[in-house]
């Protein structure tokens, strides 16, 4: 059985385990003496599918979309929030236009082999896009050069030393919900902080449970959930509900447009099993297990509070 194989049994088996399987062994798994790179390629660890170029350019293009017309100049300096498993959104944002880069993450998870930059160079070429010009061999050092990029890994810290202002647009796609909650109203300062007045931000949240799709996230106390032995297993999400991250955008001192709601037909996990602090929440609420908003910085922002 070669790779391409095993990895695809891999990802057929976890999709099937049960959610409560899937918790115990990422408990187990994620402190084995295993460096990231081997779990993402048997697929059961992953930062999203940025490595792919089809994708990647596909996710990038709808953001800047949504920033072109919320915006009055194209271009400019962009942000991305978890660039996860490469920095390809480097080399798309450049071939549309941006005059420099960030890539913020709370760590060093992207690839740096140079096939991956090599086959998004040539995605973008066969799109008829601009192609950074990559040196021989082709390193991530040589790329975010190339890109007028940076790629910083201090998540939060990586944000405050960044100038007052210096940033035109700003986005993520499925990344606010894994940022740790005891940080998220931070990070949300620290990115008003740095948007320059007529920037804006594009986000795609997804709140579902990232174990089965569900909400099985919610049925754990704030104590357990939040516990460091939970929070680096690979499953962590903020659990933050749709209410409270429109909430949290409006203190952090931006006006939010929300773009379009997505939700279950009917809870995909029962009231009576969640935890006690969730039960609070209405079905509509509850329901929602994705969303798109643009975030507009208020010119009477009033961002005290936590």
């Amino acid at each position: 059985m070669n790779l391409n194989t095993a990895m695809r049994s891999v990802r057929y088996i976890t999709a099937r385990v049960p959610w409560h399987v899937k918790i115990g062994a990422k408990l187990v798994l994620s402190r084995l003496p295993v460096d990231y790179g081997f779990w993402r390629r048997v697929g059961l660890f992953r930062l999203g599918d940025m490595d792919h170029p089809e994708y990647a350019f596909a996710v990038v293009e709808k953001h800047f979309s949504r920033a072109a017309g919320a915006r009055e100049h194209e271009g400019g300096v962009v942000l991305e929030i978890g660039p996860g498993d490469s920095i390809c959104s480097a080399m798309i944002a450049y071939a549309f236009g941006a005059t420099a880069s960030y890539l913020v993450d709370t760590g060093q998870f992207a690839r740096e082999d140079g096939k991956t930059y090599k086959r998004m160079a040539a995605y973008l070429s066969g799109q008829g896009c601009a192609v950074p010009r990559l040196a021989e061999p082709i390193t991530m050092e040589g790329v975010l050069a190339s890109c007028n990029a940076k790629y910083l890994t201090g998540g939060l810290a990586s944000l405050r030393a960044l100038p007052k202002e210096s940033v035109d647009f700003v986005w993520s796609h499925h990344v606010l919900e894994h940022i740790r909650r005891g940080e998220f109203v931070d990070v949300m300062r620290e990115v008003r902080r740095i948007l320059r007045p007529e920037g804006v931000c594009s986000h795609t949240v997804d709140l579902k449970d990232n174990l089965c799709d569900a909400l099985n996230n919610l049925r754990f106390s704030e104590r357990i959930w939040e516990s460091p032995v939970m929070a680096r297993s690979g499953f962590y999400t903020n659990r933050l509900r749709y209410s409270e991250m429109i909430d949290i955008f409006s203190r952090a001192g931006f006006v939010a447009d929300v773009l379009e709601v997505k939700r279950w037909d009917a809870l995909p996990t029962p009231r009576e099993k969640l935890s006690d602090e969730f039960r609070r929440f209405s079905d509509e609420d509850l329901r929602v297990c994705e969303f798109d908003v643009l975030l507009r910085r208020s010119k009477d922002a009033r961002t005290g509070g936590s």
